[in-house]
């Protein structure tokens, strides 16, 4: 995939750009987008995270900066915000911007150019991966981050149960339509894991593998159920950080260290812009 710094005039500085999406709410994709952020700042990456969930941001509470406002700066004459900056990642979201208590009832257009402020108005600086914490669905986020910058590519978080299977697959299907590649799947809640040792598989077994083969595309990994990934969640620290040595930080650690890999070959085979066609 192409160096975005040589070809992205909105963020020059940003290597690569990935959103985290999936095709319905409640799989978790917030969590796997923190943790894959978290994962990968710890690896010694320069990482951003942007919540583009405009409508039900979570990204500031899930990194512990509720109470934390960007500040502003003048740059060569014009107004930028400094992104906040926990555990190395540096984030924007309209949680930053707005009351945390009260609704966000704006239009499909409003919310669309809140995302591209926080693109072009936000001082990045140099970052090796840039993250979008999506809002479910396909519909005007979805469209106006394709349309804005070329994407490196997308993550599809599903959990294994075909109702959130089938909205996975339209997910993918959309990103296909616009040409930005789908980078792998990523199945969350897999199973949970007894005390004997055993697994349940709650919502069902191997539906993201499938799906992956199925589209053709690369099967990132999967991520079991466990107390501790909402414990991190509620408490502002990823389950990555907070318990670093357990099996399912070692999960997300893997699938970001995949993802990281499938983003290097595909940059070995890709030298043009992606075309946006919408």
């Amino acid at each position: 995939m192409q160096n975005l710094r040589a070809n992205n005039s909105i963020l020059p500085g940003v290597k690569h750009t990935i959103a985290v999406s999936s095709g319905k709410g409640g799989v978790g994709k917030s969590t796997v987008a923190v943790n894959l952020a978290a994962a990968l700042a710890k690896e010694g990456y320069k990482i951003g995270l942007i919540d583009a969930d405009i409508y039900g941001p979570s990204i500031p509470t899930m990194l512990g900066v509720t109470n934390e406002k960007p500040k502003v700066v003048k740059l060569k004459e014009k107004n930028r915000l400094l992104p906040v900056v926990k555990y190395g990642i540096k984030l924007m979201s309209i949680g930053f911007l707005v009351n945390p208590h009260e609704a966000v009832v704006w239009r499909g257009p409003m919310a669309s150019s809140a995302l591209k402020q926080f693109m072009s108005d936000v001082e990045w600086d140099e970052l090796d991966y840039l993250f979008y914490d999506m809002p479910p669905g396909t519909g005007d986020i979805q469209l106006t981050l394709t349309q804005a910058i070329p994407l490196t590519g997308s993550v599809i978080v599903t959990t294994p149960q075909e109702i959130s299977l089938i909205d996975a697959r339209k997910g993918a299907k959309m990103y296909s339509k616009v040409n930005v590649p789908v980078l792998g799947i990523i199945e969350n809640m897999s199973y949970y894991s007894k005390p004997d040792g055993s697994k349940e598989y709650i919502f069902g077994d191997g539906g993201g593998k499938k799906l992956a083969e199925e589209l053709g595309i690369n099967f990132l990994g999967e991520i079991a159920i466990n107390t501790n990934i909402r414990i991190g969640g509620d408490e502002g620290k990823p389950v990555v950080l907070s318990e670093p040595d357990s099996k399912e930080s070692k999960q997300f650690i893997n699938i970001a260290r995949n993802l990281a890999g499938q983003i290097k070959e595909i940059a070995g085979k890709n030298t043009a812009l992606p075309v946006i066609d919408i």
